[in-house]
């Protein structure tokens, strides 16, 4: 789905981020909140070979795999007049481009009382993409994680920030996926 067709006939828009996204969005944006969307798990099985990663040592990042019982937690963002063209605009080079990421619409149930869902824009790295890396070991992709660099800096730095947005804004939230592979990461590096 492309996002153009997403957005036809609407002045405003919610991007929803469960990456780097949750704590670098690097684009204007009216609102966030923080919530989660369902039939999606978070799985470190992308690659990277330019943010986190290099041609010869591709990084980790998360994508989202279908699962019905499943539900991923983040933040949506609200972009609004002129911000949904510019958001769009440099959210295509750095997820689509860059990353190999497609869109998807998706339901976003903001955290608390009395919210109603939202529909949201996603990007997604499906098997068909050629940086797709697939399941791993937790501690191959601790390994992985902790000695990767690219032109955003460490791969580390990039799960420690997620699971700390997780600790912070999600405390009651056990992402067993996130926190077993910053476990083994920070072993691992230590170690090292």
């Amino acid at each position: 789905m492309k996002p153009q067709d997403i957005i036809a006939g609407k002045s405003s828009l919610w991007i929803f981020g469960y990456g780097s996204l949750v704590w670098k969005p690097d684009f204007n944006f009216k609102g966030s909140k923080v919530g989660y969307i369902k039939g999606y798990k978070r799985r470190f099985w992308h690659g990277d070979n330019f943010h986190r990663g290099d041609d010869s040592m591709p990084g980790r990042v998360v994508t989202l795999i279908e699962e019905d019982d499943a539900c991923t937690w983040g933040v949506a963002f609200e972009v609004t007049g002129s911000q949904v063209e510019e958001s769009l605009k440099y959210l295509n080079v750095r997820e689509a481009v860059r990353g190999g990421y497609l869109t998807e619409a998706v339901d976003f149930f903001p955290k608390g009382k009395n919210q109603s869902p939202v529909q949201a824009l996603v990007y997604i790295a499906t098997a068909d993409n050629p940086m797709y890396m697939g399941p791993a070991s937790t501690e191959e992709i601790a390994a992985q994680i902790a000695v990767c660099k690219g032109k955003s800096g460490f791969n580390i730095e990039y799960l420690l920030r997620l699971a700390e947005f997780m600790r912070l804004s999600c405390p009651e939230v056990e992402d067993n996926h996130l926190f077993s592979i910053e476990a083994a990461t920070l072993i691992f590096f230590t170690a090292s």
